[in-house]
């Protein structure tokens, strides 16, 4: 099942997305960018509406979560191939990929105004001139828990997304701490919808990105350090995960930083990331 936030007529919607059509759910759209997240918190019962459905054209998507209801947690130097990139350019003085690869999960996040949907503009900042994309696939949490053992960590899980952890590598490195490198207004696309859990084996699917046609990233999820059971439950040991909650889980190589000279992002360019079995994300930079 494909569960897509969207705009028609003025009215901010949750629908479920069925061969090119939208049925829209019977959710309290009052609540605008929480509804989905209530749908959640309610057990993940969807029932339609009642209401015709919509031809996908006719819509606008948003972000499926257009503001969490807390910060995106993110999930660093999870692949090995974005290891061993880091490592051939000596960062943080590596001199092998093993040097770089940790030995627990490295999280930080990115705060939910950072939050823009499908086709929604990437705003350079002027206080940044080392504008980066990290592709990665974000896991949606549908049922609360803490202390969560890897063995049911996956009944936790709703579903997946694609989130694009655009991040500002000057601010990052000279604040040290990443949450304002990440956190710039736009700096978090994600959609195009979110697939259901059992529609996807989150261990082996392809992750791509594009600038323009420039093939910048292409990896696969098999090549994470900590997977998703992990992840789970290296955050729950210590917070309480909550339906809503957005973790993305890392990035592959291929990352503009990586390369001699940078590849940053620049204004004009089309940045599309591509996930195997989920879709397809795209977004310009102004």
């Amino acid at each position: 099942m494909r569960i897509v936030t969207f705009t028609h007529a003025g009215r901010r919607q949750v629908g479920r997305l069925d061969a090119g059509a939208v049925t829209p759910l019977a959710v309290d759209a009052r609540e605008g960018a929480q509804t989905l997240i209530d749908l959640l918190a309610a057990g993940n019962h969807m029932p339609a509406a009642g209401a015709p459905p919509l031809r996908l054209a006719d819509v606008q998507l948003d972000a499926p979560l257009p503001r969490p209801r807390r910060n995106v947690f993110c999930i660093g130097l999870n692949y090995r191939s974005h290891a061993a990139e880091l490592a051939a350019r000596g960062f943080n003085g590596a001199k092998t990929a093993e040097d770089l690869l940790p030995k627990a999960v490295v999280a930080f996040s990115k705060v939910p105004e950072s939050v823009i949907g499908p086709g929604a503009a990437i705003e350079m900042p002027a206080a940044s001139s080392a504008i980066d994309y990290e592709a990665e696939l974000a896991v949606i949490i549908g049922k609360a828990g803490k202390r969560i053992a890897r063995a049911q960590a996956m009944d936790h899980v709703f579903g997946y997304t694609i989130v694009n952890d655009v991040t500002a590598r000057d601010l990052q490195k000279r604040h040290q701490q990443w949450l304002i490198g990440k956190s710039c207004d736009t700096f978090c696309p994600m959609g195009p919808w979110i697939v259901t859990r059992d529609e996807l084996d989150a261990g082996r699917l392809g992750v791509k990105l594009w600038v323009n046609d420039d093939l910048r990233q292409d990896g696969t999820t098999a090549d994470l350090v900590f997977d998703i059971p992990a992840i789970i439950e290296a955050l729950s040991a210590t917070m309480t995960l909550l339906p809503g909650d957005v973790i993305a889980t890392g990035t592959p190589a291929g990352v503009g930083m990586a390369t001699d000279p940078p590849r940053w992002l620049r204004s004009g360019d089309r940045v599309r990331v591509e996930i195997e079995g989920i879709g397809t994300l795209e977004n310009p930079v102004v």
